[in-house]
């Protein structure tokens, strides 16, 4: 993967000004979106350090930063069947198998849910979010099964979109973890950034974070486990995960933020619900029964 190194130094019309403000009028080929990415994976520095998008600049301050330029994919439609639990010409709802990746990227070009979607749909998914991944309006990671909503039309994904940035979006979700939560109904509120010792990786912290909220439910108990309800409120990347972790619970089979379990490829997560507002206007909600890898690990868990 190729990479661009830029440097730039303060002048005086940039004394005050916010880093993230000021490097967007640098680097005007850079998306907004794109650019906050560079901030939250460490990519920009100020002096030498790591730099949160909103800190205030001095005169003479050194900004670098390192955008790395990702190898064009083909993007191909393949015939791979899928579960679509509603489907009609804005949007369809598809309930994704665990092991299933949601878009093509480094190392997946094809064998995702993209590559079925262009097949099934005929190329006819939204456009906002590029050639890489499109319909995509939200996503959950491989080895999570369940429900994800794809739009169709571009006025669907904004809607859609606009729903989850209001917090107004149903996303209900299933876990077994480790241990019991105390008290076993609440909030977890904790903001979630990027670990700075593995990239690939997020962890609560207050620096360079964001606000992450989970409310979460225990359903039923086990010896040493627990079967609990999450609905998000935010929706970073791996939030459940890294909560559960937070606080001490980490799922099962969660080999990134807890630990691999003999007989348990990935975490114990379903997207069990999604419910939200139809671009006409009609509210739907939809909800996935636990599918056999998960009840079977209850079933082990209730002996």
């Amino acid at each position: 993967m190729d990479e661009q190194r830029f440097e730039f130094t303060v002048s005086g019309d940039g004394e005050g000004q916010r880093v993230d403000k000021w490097l967007s009028m640098k680097l005007e080929s850079v998306s907004r979106s794109h650019l906050e990415k560079l901030f939250e994976s460490g990519a920009v520095l100020v002096n030498g350090k790591e730099s949160r998008k909103n800190f205030r600049l001095n005169e003479n301050d050194r900004v670098q930063c390192v955008i790395e330029q990702p190898q064009p994919l083909d993007v191909k439609a393949q015939n791979i069947p899928i579960d679509i639990v509603y489907e009609d010409s804005s949007l369809l709802v598809v309930n994704k198998p665990k092991g299933m990746v949601v878009h093509p990227a480094a190392g997946n070009a094809d064998g995702t849910l993209v590559n079925a979607l262009l097949y099934h749909c005929d190329g006819r998914l939204s456009s906002i979010n590029g050639v890489i991944r499109p319909g995509i309006v939200h996503r959950i990671d491989k080895m999570t099964s369940g429900l994800l909503m794809i739009a169709k039309t571009d006025e669907a994904h904004r809607c859609l979109a606009q729903q989850i940035k209001e917090h107004s979006f149903l996303r209900e979700y299933q876990a077994v973890v480790t241990g019991t939560f105390e008290p076993p109904d609440g909030i977890i509120d904790a903001p979630i950034g990027r670990s700075r010792f593995d990239r690939k990786k997020m962890w609560v912290t207050q620096q360079n974070s964001k606000n992450a909220m989970t409310h979460y439910q225990t359903l039923e108990q086990f010896k040493g486990y627990s079967l609990v309800s999450f609905k998000l409120e935010t929706g970073r990347t791996h939030q459940i995960r890294v909560h559960c972790a937070y606080k001490g619970h980490p799922i099962l089979g969660d080999d990134v933020y807890g630990k691999a379990y003999k007989g348990i490829d990935g975490q114990c997560l379903h997207a069990k619900k999604l419910g939200f507002v139809h671009p006409n206007g009609e509210y739907m909600e939809f909800d996935s029964e636990l599918p056999p890898y998960f009840t079977a690990v209850l079933d082990g868990l209730r002996k």
